[in-house]
């Protein structure tokens, strides 16, 4: 009989991409986004004895909204939010459940418009901009890991640019349009 199969060792430096839960196939979000569901979740989770089997705990209903701000999704408006509860909370019990929860997340990070993301891209790009214009250039940079408090070389920051840019030369910066494909390509929006 051949030996078993080892699978390859891991390179160093990789990091193990996350799986993808069933509830997160079932709600059509990829394994980082509902770790981020997950993560504003346990925020406001609780245990409690009505709800033994919900590993994740319950959040109680005057928390989901708080939960869903943490997100970045908040929503519009009351009606919105009153919907929401009535699908996470639909027996009124005063709680919700991570799966009804990670539901209601869902539809509302598919329901995102490009116009709220074009927002978010230029609120982020604003960020390294100092509120400028932009585009954004190797002061703006030093003045980001300065501020993080980030050891970056000049020479990892010239490459950050010319990733960004196309190899458009460091001087030319990073303008709006390069850097919401920087974000694509990071899986940040999609």
């Amino acid at each position: 009989m051949p030996p078993k199969r080892r699978p390859p060792a891991p390179v160093a430096g990789q990091e193990k991409k996350a799986r993808q839960s069933k509830l997160a196939k079932e709600n059509n979000i990829s394994a980082e986004e509902e770790a981020e569901v997950k993560e504003a979740y346990h925020l406001f989770s609780v245990p409690h004895e009505d709800y033994e089997s919900e590993k994740e705990g319950v959040i109680p209903i005057q928390d989901v909204r708080k939960a869903i701000i943490a997100l970045g999704i908040p929503p519009n408006d009351q009606n919105e939010m009153n919907e929401i509860i009535d699908t996470v909370d639909p027996m009124s019990t005063g709680f919700a459940t991570y799966a009804s929860f990670v539901t209601v997340c869902a539809l509302k990070l598919h329901s995102r418009s490009e116009e709220s993301i074009s927002h978010e891209i230029e609120a982020a790009f604003r960020l390294f901009t100092g509120g400028g214009e932009g585009p954004i250039t190797m002061a703006h940079l030093r003045r980001i890991a300065r501020e993080l408090k980030e050891d970056v070389s000049e020479d990892v920051m010239k490459d950050m640019i010319l990733e960004a840019n196309g190899g458009g030369g460091v001087n030319r910066g990073v303008v709006m349009h390069d850097f919401e494909g920087v974000m694509r390509r990071a899986g940040v929006i999609k």
